[in-house]
């Protein structure tokens, strides 16, 4: 198969960070998705409706001139979001509401510290029928980092799915054959997004001819055995298993830092990565079910329409791309894709 043409795909999951660097990072997202989950991390973290329709306005205005592109709104649980704010929320056509464990990953150190402080929220927010969307990590510092989404999964979330039933909640960005053998088994109220880097790669990649501090993310890449895991999901055609990117672009010489922020810059090649790994796995025709149809279907949301197209041709991503005063990195700079989008 040389071509392969695809109902309009959503993006689940993706940072598109505020001010100038919107002029770099929602172009690239609107020319390959209809629509898409905006996280909440920003500094000040979106709270409250009214900060959540301020923010997609800026979003909008930096969507290029000919381009249909949806961002879908996201909340920030804290341990003091108030319940009422969810109803104000669904009014306003927030779409979900995004759980980080406190200093779990980039800017969540107004995340939550205990799950037992939010549940009057999480009770507003299963009333309403908003998908609670979950960085499924523990953060305990005697927890080895490989180990963190198993140990979420059985610590914190089997009690959540436990005491909210009808709660739909999304695991993000999974990493490991321990999520994906939860959600697989799990109701229909629980579905998850996986990362192209995730299918893509495994751990040995942050380390292949020295540190690659652009191959960093949170949750970190795995052994083989779970990316391996993680295709069979994707793969699979089960409608709980579909696209977020976890697309997260951080200037280049934060990345390249003593301390190196976490995140990869996928966006502007998304499509193609993915079509990479599932041709790399024979199932290129398992790809529009997973990038166009399940997450809609489990939003609750038309499909879209429209189409776009990929075709099988070799070209070179660029080095970088310009981000407000700063360089833009993305996953595999420099390197040769044999998909290319239109």
């Amino acid at each position: 198969m040389d071509e392969l043409t695809l109902t309009k795909p959503d993006d689940w999951h993706v940072h598109v960070r505020d001010g100038a660097a919107l002029h770099t990072v929602v172009p690239h997202t609107a020319a390959q998705f209809g629509r898409a989950v905006i996280m909440p991390n920003l500094r000040p973290p979106i709270t409250t409706a009214a900060q959540a329709q301020a923010y997609r306005a800026r979003i909008l205005a930096a969507v290029p001139s000919g381009l249909r592109f949806e961002p879908l709104m996201t909340l920030y649980l804290t341990d003091l979001l108030p319940p009422d704010e969810i109803v104000r929320a669904k009014a306003a056509g927030v779409v979900a509401v995004k759980l980080y464990p406190a200093g779990a990953t980039t800017n969540s150190e107004a995340g939550v510290t205990e799950l037992r402080k939010t549940y009057k929220t999480l009770e507003a927010l299963q009333r309403e029928g908003m998908p609670l969307l979950v960085h499924g990590e523990v953060v305990a510092a005697d927890i080895d980092v490989f180990d963190r989404e198993a140990v979420f999964i059985d610590t914190q979330l089997i009690p959540l799915r436990r005491d909210f039933p009808e709660l739909k909640i999304v695991l993000e960005h999974i990493t490991t054959r321990d999520a994906a053998q939860y959600v697989a088994q799990a109701d229909a109220f629980t579905a998850a997004t996986i990362t192209a880097h995730h299918l893509l790669y495994n751990r040995n990649a942050i380390f292949s001819g020295g540190i690659r501090p652009h191959y960093y993310c949170l949750p970190v890449l795995k052994r083989e055995a779970h990316r391996l895991a993680l295709v069979r999901a994707a793969t699979s055609a089960n409608p709980k298993f579909f696209l977020g990117t976890d697309s997260a672009p951080h200037p280049a010489h934060l990345k390249e830092h003593a301390s190196g922020c976490a995140g990869c810059y996928t966006a502007a090649s998304a499509l193609e990565l993915y079509a990479q790994a599932f041709d790399a796995a024979a199932a290129l025709d398992k790809l529009e079910g997973f990038a166009s149809f399940f997450g809609p279907d489990f939003y609750g949301l038309a499909r879209n329409q429209g189409t776009v197209t990929l075709r099988r041709a070799n070209w070179t991503l660029p080095q970088s791309y310009p981000f407000d005063q700063a360089q833009l990195k993305p996953l595999c700079a420099g390197e040769t894709l044999s998909w290319k989008l239109g």
